[in-house]
């Protein structure tokens, strides 16, 4: 088992400094990884239902800093040398396909291939808003999007008019390390299930106890056996939280029974004076005998 640091770019982790240590203590405590989540912007009072807290809302609501997600893993990827760079999610119905694709290329290249793209079709409508884009029909824009992408890692001339973009012989250069990059789909729902079995590299459900977790990636297995895909060759992550509780390692065999190659736990520290202290304990009692 494998895991991994969530919400890597919140809080006093938007700040250079303390980002820089926790992640370096991160790394050396065996993690693989480190996933950002995001949002444009929060609009004050907004009405739409946050699915990872029961009160509906976001922790700190519009005033816990998030730095861009890639600005921010550009800058961990300057002082780590192994972990993994993920996000998860990036909410990629609200973005330009090429202007994520060079970035997330451009990343990928600068980090020696370790970028992981988490996305996701979000759910914060009055964003969607905010920044002129269609909040209906954001799961097929989605899907259209991630081809588009994939179309562009290739480094060839793409011609293309899905309906979203049309591009006539575009190239975009530089591709990422191994060609492409993988693409993990984000969400609980039974639609993300689907799209990760169609089109994902991996499938990323951010919450769910087993039983849900169960039944979410039976969803996704089925979608990749009907698109023809090897549904073994999905890589599934999913996040600890409910999970865990007082035996960590019989939850970690567990989530492994159920498929999972990956968890994510919430950060441990939030400064660097006792990062390594935190992160080194949870290396030394759990991921060095998962």
């Amino acid at each position: 088992m494998r895991f991994g640091i969530s919400f890597a770019n919140t809080g006093p982790l938007a700040q250079g400094p303390t980002a820089a240590a926790c992640m370096q203590a991160v790394e050396a405590a065996g993690f693989d990884s480190v996933w950002t989540v995001e949002h444009v912007l929060v609009p004050a009072d907004y009405q739409s239902t946050y699915p990872y807290a029961r009160s509906g809302k976001m922790p700190g609501g519009e005033t816990v800093a998030i730095p861009d997600p890639l600005v921010w893993l550009a800058y961990v990827a300057a002082v780590t040398e192994r972990l993994l760079l993920g996000t998860g999610i990036l909410i990629l119905p609200q973005r330009n396909p090429a202007v994520v694709a060079k970035e997330v290329a451009s990343l990928d290249q600068l980090s020696g291939g370790r970028v992981r793209l988490g996305i996701g079709v979000g759910w914060l409508e009055e964003e969607f808003d905010a920044l002129g884009v269609p909040f209906a029909g954001r799961g097929a824009r989605t899907d259209a999007y991630v081809a588009a992408m994939r179309a562009l890692w290739s480094g060839e001339e793409v011609t293309l008019d899905d309906g979203y973009q049309r591009w006539e012989r575009a190239v975009s250069l530089p591709t990422p390390v191994a060609g492409s990059v993988p693409v993990i789909v984000g969400g609980h729902s039974e639609a993300a299930a689907r799209r990760a079995g169609r089109i994902g590299d991996g499938f990323f459900p951010g919450k769910g106890s087993p039983a849900d977790l169960a039944r979410l990636i039976g969803v996704m297995r089925s979608a990749a056996e009907e698109a023809g895909r090897d549904p073994d060759a999905i890589e599934i992550t999913a996040g600890s939280a409910g999970v865990m509780g007082p035996d960590p390692l019989g939850a970690v065999e567990e989530m492994a029974a159920l498929g999972v190659s990956r968890l994510i736990i919430a950060p441990l520290a939030w400064d660097a004076a006792s990062a390594p202290d935190a992160y080194g304990a949870f290396g030394e009692s759990v991921i060095s005998k998962a």
